[in-house]
C-alpha cells in the first residue's frame, strides 16, 4: 500500500455541479480552514474542473497527492502546504 493510499482524508468537499471558477475559490477556502499537512478530498466534475483546479492548488504550493477517476467526477486528494 503506498503513501497516498494510505492517507485518510482529514476533511471533504463534493463539488460536482459547482462551475469554475467558484469550485477552486470553495477549494482555496476550505484549505485555509485547515493546518498544514492536513489532506483534502475534493470531488470534482469532469472538463474544465478538474482541469484547471489542480493546475491552481498547485500554484497556490499545495500538493496534488491523486487524482482518481470516479464514476461522474474525479476524487482529489490535496495535501495542505
Amino acid at each position: 500500500m503506498t503513501e497516498e493510499e494510505k492517507m485518510a482524508p482529514d476533511d471533504k468537499i463534493d463539488l460536482r455541479g459547482v462551475l469554475c471558477p467558484i469550485n477552486f475559490v470553495k477549494t482555496k477556502l476550505k484549505l485555509e480552514m485547515m493546518d498544514s499537512g492536513q489532506v483534502l478530498e475534493v470531488i470534482l466534475d469532469d472538463g474544465e474542473p478538474i482541469r484547471s483546479v489542480p493546475r491552481s492548488i498547485k500554484e497556490e504550493g499545495h500538493k496534488i497527492v491523486k487524482v482518481e477517476n470516479l464514476e461522474g467526477g474525479y476524487r482529489l486528494l490535496i495535501k495542505k502546504s
